[in-house]
């Protein structure tokens, strides 16, 4: 399979690094640091948090817990490391590319410095939109910076939350994992190979 975009636009945790580990960690030590029950967690991957704390704390609370969460994720990086083939898929993609995450921009920092992940010039986080996914806005966003159009972009991600975002924003949508929702998947960024041509990025999908 070959397909030819403008520009490919990556989500960061679970697709270009592994962070899993680190971020149930942060998660349910800070559920547990705040009185909340750790099963309510449930179904909020890829979320951004300041949703997933307005989901779980008073408003009152709403800038204290985010503050908190944002200091255990920048502080507890054991085991963050880049994914297979998400060098590779970043270089390769040129400069039309961005990182489009639903972290905020210290723990993004963080995290991309721990795996070993150079950071693109555009890199759009929960702090930058009022609305993050599954809303459109982060993709049409990392899309506007770079003077493209929506739906001649790639959005490449490993959640349902981040595939209904780009999908929203008119994107092709590249899954990374199994059992997802997406016009093309692969089990890892290994599969897909990254060429730019011109004015164009071309991917090409093994397997």
């Amino acid at each position: 399979m070959r397909l030819e975009f403008d520009a490919v636009l990556f989500d960061l945790d679970g697709t270009l690094i592994d962070s899993t580990a680190a971020v149930r960690r942060a998660w349910r030590r800070w559920a547990e640091e705040e009185g909340v029950d750790p099963a309510r967690l449930d179904g909020t991957e890829g979320k951004p948090a300041k949703d997933i704390v307005a989901l779980l704390l008073p408003p009152e609370r709403h800038a204290e817990g985010l503050a908190h969460y944002s200091h255990i994720a920048t502080h507890d990086l054991e085991g963050v490391v880049v994914l297979p083939g998400a060098l590779d898929a970043t270089s390769s993609a040129g400069s039309m590319k961005a990182i489009v995450t639903s972290c905020t921009r210290d723990v993004t920092a963080a995290r991309t410095a721990a795996a070993g992940l150079p950071v693109t010039d555009v890199v759009v986080t929960a702090d930058d939109v009022d609305h993050g996914k599954p809303a459109p806005t982060p993709y049409l966003s990392a899309a506007e910076q770079l003077g493209a159009d929506p739906s001649r972009c790639l959005a490449v991600e490993d959640t349902a939350s981040g595939l209904e975002s780009g999908r929203a924003a008119g994107c092709t949508t590249l899954g990374v994992g199994t059992g997802l929702d997406a016009d093309v998947v692969v089990p890892d960024l290994s599969y897909a190979r990254f060429e730019v041509l011109g004015d164009r990025v071309v991917l090409t999908v093994q397997g």
